[in-house]
């Protein structure tokens, strides 16, 4: 079960001419692609455009309605494969996945499909996760567009900016016979607003057309000579027809464009960021009314050379608003601007007269008030003099001194927190292991209290990682992490696979929680749950078996910490030579929670008998040494001050966001430490013998501690 339900809201999908849509980027994004006439959608979950998988799916009835296709692809580069429908058939067709490590997985069905080109319109949403607030390596989308010269849209982050690049992203796909990417951040992807709709549009030509009347083409298909000409193509022919449509169709925006000798040129995206900051400089309103000219790039790639001249040409200088690095778009337009004789200064990544924007980092409203307000200064100080600062520097620094580093950790309750506490306790015993890891909740496993884990790869190559780190001769085993999202994804070929072909001694570990659970909880192929649309209730442990792994072990509850300790100190110690997995199994507590919090209320409502176990720590018995917090890690697990007056270590206390997982215990047991916790069963709406029984139990104890 994803992290979040749409039945609700895809209701909104149905809305036709000239009714107003409210609702979230991803909802528009989903009403656009219907309102485009598509054929067939498909995608890999990442954020931010997890939820976008998650729309896609509770709205299936409604696209098999107007005869659409939705597929949950298996990875980024199926995903990506999949528009080899638009190849060949006017039919168009979208994909979804985070960029860049999905477009990364995706590259080489992307790069066939821009070599060759598409008669459909071939659309790619991706979700640029880039900035502070962002797990992935921080690279950017434009330089794949410009690799495999696919058109690169970044439009405002408005619900109607961002419905209309949709629209017309398609119609510049099929003007030019290049598949188009639209990347949206973060932000992007979960504004709201609202937009007017039009009627959905069932597709003229359907799969079953395409499929009743196949048609190909050999010089689609990247092999010599056709290679040869597919890039003289893209020069010579999609090039300039890109140009041509996105000048006439105006999809690139001009703002105030003669009020000042100077001006901003920015990427769509960064639109409401430097609006924002041209409000507090004074230079604009709340509505965008700036004093400034601006031209904004809703389409990154390619660069139109007519539109930046004319928008230079009357200028001294222009400040270039360009996110991330290298400078992509500065290079491009000096490039323009040299070329056409034009002196316009160019500011952005740069050191001008002390203008500048960061090379690279997001950028923050905070850093561009800082770009505007040194570009605005020095061509128009008059015009800058009104200033104001949101919150003042030295300010931010003292609050910043008080603030205490917080590394992410696994969630209460996670059951991939005991498989590295069993992983610290089989340390203490045979020594550290080279680790390599995974992409996933997992990774967290790096970081304190565990301090597990050398590198980590990509998604699925968990293993793979490791693949060097096997030595002939007789040597401590490496170890390999991996999820089940990651095994599925690319794990079982890259890692299993390749460590069973080339003989490798080493042991992989599988956290097998039934869910990508990294990216919302949506459904794989070994999730438990029952999927009316999709296969699940595959087994890992059988897929490892299939292509070769003689040595598996399943533990079906990693919250056993001595069954899992005890698994892998076999699987490091046995003479036993070849691959080993286990696979380490319990679902993931946040989904166990969305599902069972609300019928245990429903249930107590009703007056029915509910149970919850939840666990304390004894502050008599407690040492105050603290292992178990080093074992464990857990949210809820922290620290109180000692309630005896002659002890002044602090003592361990579970807090009020326990949720029963008994991890706490299983450590102090298995560990060997102090016996100080206690489990508790809450019980809501209790028998009469319960609570004949609870008033029983207080009386005596009253009377004993009277005694004492």
């Amino acid at each position: 079960m994803a992290e979040r339900s749409f039945k609700k809201e895809v209701e909104k999908l149905r809305l036709g001419d000239g009714e107003v849509f409210h609702g979230e980027g991803i909802l528009a994004v989903t009403k656009a692609l219907l309102q485009s006439g598509v054929s067939y959608v498909a995608g890999y979950q990442g954020a931010p455009i997890s939820h976008l998988m998650d729309v896609l799916t509770d709205s299936n009835d409604i696209l098999r309605e107007l005869g659409v296709l939705f597929e949950h692809s298996a990875s980024e580069a199926a995903a990506a494969a999949t528009l080899a429908a638009s190849v060949n058939y006017p039919l168009r067709g979208a994909v979804t996945f985070k960029s860049t490590v999905g477009t990364n997985v995706a590259s080489d069905a992307l790069a066939n499909l821009a070599s060759g080109g598409v008669l459909g319109g071939a659309l790619i949403v991706v979700g640029e996760d880039y900035g502070e607030g962002s797990s992935i390596m921080q690279e950017r989308s434009h330089a794949f567009a410009m690799k495999s010269q696919m058109w690169l849209l970044d439009p405002r982050p408005n619900l109607p900016s961002i419905v209309r690049a949709v629209e017309r992203g398609f119609e510049l796909s099929e003007a030019s016979h290049t598949p188009v990417m639209l990347e949206l951040r973060i932000r992007a992807c979960h504004v709201h607003g609202r937009f007017t709709a039009r009627n959905n549009v069932r597709p003229q030509f359907t799969l079953r057309d395409a499929m009743e009347h196949p048609v190909r083409d050999a010089g689609r298909i990247v092999l010599p000579p056709a290679s040869f000409r597919h890039e003289l193509e893209k020069v010579r022919e999609r090039w300039p027809a890109a140009q041509q449509f996105i000048r006439q169709h105006g999809l690139n925006e001009w703002f105030s464009e003669g009020a000042q000798d100077f001006g901003i040129i920015l990427q769509g995206g960064m639109y409401n960021t430097t609006v924002r900051a041209l409000e507090l400089l004074g230079l604009s309103d709340a509505f965008g009314n700036t004093k400034v000219p601006l031209y904004v790039l809703n389409v990154t790639y390619p660069l139109v050379d007519e539109e930046i001249l004319r928008f230079c040409a009357a200028k001294r200088g222009v400040l270039l608003i360009e996110e991330g690095q290298p400078d992509f778009i500065e290079q491009n337009l000096n490039s323009i601007l040299r070329k056409a004789g034009l002196a316009t200064k160019v500011h952005g990544k740069d050191v001008h007269d002390n203008i500048a924007l960061p090379m690279a980092g997001e950028y923050t409203p905070a850093v561009v008030i800082e770009g505007i307000s040194k570009f605005a200064g020095w061509y128009a100080p008059r015009l800058a003099a009104a200033r104001r600062t949101a919150v003042p520097a030295p300010a931010a620094l003292a609050v910043a001194q008080h603030v205490h580093a917080r590394p992410p950790s696994f969630c209460t309750g996670c059951p991939e927190r005991p498989i590295f506490t069993a992983m610290k306790l089989v340390e203490r015993e045979l020594g550290a292991h080279h680790m390599s890891c995974d992409i996933g909740c997992h990774l967290f496993s790096i970081l304190p209290p565990f301090n597990l884990g050398s590198t980590t790869m990509g998604y699925g190559l968990g293993w793979a990682g490791a693949a060097a780190f096997h030595a002939p001769e007789d040597g401590k085993r490496a170890i390999g992490i991996m999820g089940d999202g990651g095994f599925w994804h690319n794990g079982l070929t890259s890692g299993v696979g390749n460590a069973v072909f080339n003989q490798n001694d080493s042991l992989l570990v599988v956290v097998d929680n039934s869910y990508t659970a990294a990216t919302g909880g949506q459904d794989i192929l070994s999730s438990a749950a029952q999927n009316p649309i999709r296969t699940t209730r595959q087994s890992i442990a059988e897929a490892v078996r299939g292509v070769g792994v003689k040595w598996v072990r399943t533990v079906t509850r990693t919250y056993d910490l001595a069954w899992m300790r005890d698994a892998l100190r076999e699987a490091l110690t046995t003479k036993e030579r070849g691959p080993k997995v286990i696979v380490a199994q319990s679902e993931c507590m946040l989904n166990r929670q969305r599902r069972e919090e609300p019928a245990a209320r429903q249930a107590a409502a009703a007056g029915e008998r509910v149970v919850r176990q939840r666990f304390g720590v004894d502050a008599d018995t407690c040492t105050g040494d603290h292992s178990c917090i080093r074992l464990s890690g857990c949210p809820s697990l922290t620290i109180a001050p000692n309630p005896d007056p002659l002890r002044k270590d602090p003592v361990a206390i579970v807090i009020d966001s326990c949720v029963g997982c008994g991890l706490c215990g299983e450590v102090a047991h298995a560990a060997v430490l102090c016996p100080s916790f206690y489990r508790v069963d809450v019980i809501s709406n209790p028998s009469a013998w319960e609570r004949f029984r609870a008033r029983a139990r207080s009386e005596v104890i009253g009377f004993l501690q009277g005694m004492a």
